[in-house]
């Protein structure tokens, strides 16, 4: 399906569903372009597919999104974080979870170059070990703001099997038109 045409805004096509060779393109900033918001690429990107993102549904009707990360013993934080007791650190889940809504915001035609601003509340209830074979991540949109910036918010959470383990409450992310690299200038001149 083809994107509404937005104030501001350039026509794009949309997909539902995104290969994990299609995201690597969204990271290099080949697919919504190197001044928008981007995924991150390898070993930080946290997602491996995108199953289902709609501009609808999910539990306030505003939108949703489905992806999933393959797992296995050969992923780098598992020889690190810890020795002899291997655990995905919850934090890579949580920017897994940031991510996705990232992506999801540029994905509507947002414009601008993304970062996490907060979650609201964030629960832990089991682990990420080696031996799990994927985790899901599921996200329904509550609200999207175009103004000043383009700003989302959104409640998620990441699963192994049917187990749900991360509930992370008011997941926020901004696009920013004006953030730029200041190369190690003063740091209160960065604009944001």
């Amino acid at each position: 399906c083809a994107l509404p045409i937005y104030k501001n805004r350039d026509f794009m096509k949309k997909q539902n569903a995104y290969s994990k060779e299609e995201l690597l393109q969204v990271a290099d900033g080949t697919v919504f372009g190197m001044e928008n918001g981007k995924l991150p690429t390898a070993p930080m990107l946290m997602v491996d597919r995108v199953l289902n993102i709609t501009e609808d549904g999910g539990a306030y009707n505003k939108g949703q999104i489905i992806a999933e990360l393959d797992i296995d013993e050969s992923l780098w934080f598992f020889h690190c974080h810890f020795k002899g007791d291997p655990v995905m650190p919850g934090c890579l889940g949580l920017d897994g979870l940031w991510q996705l809504i990232g992506f999801y915001l540029t994905w509507t035609g947002a414009k601008g170059r993304g970062r996490a601003l907060g979650v609201g509340k964030l629960k832990f209830k089991g682990q990420v070990r080696p031996y799990h074979e994927k985790i899901t991540y599921k996200i329904d949109i509550k609200r999207v703001m175009e103004k000043p910036s383009s700003m989302i918010w959104g409640d998620g959470q990441l699963s192994i099997g049917d187990r749900v383990i991360y509930v992370a409450k008011g997941l926020q992310v901004g696009l920013f038109p004006d953030l730029s690299y200041d190369f190690g200038d003063d740091p209160s001149l960065d604009t944001f």
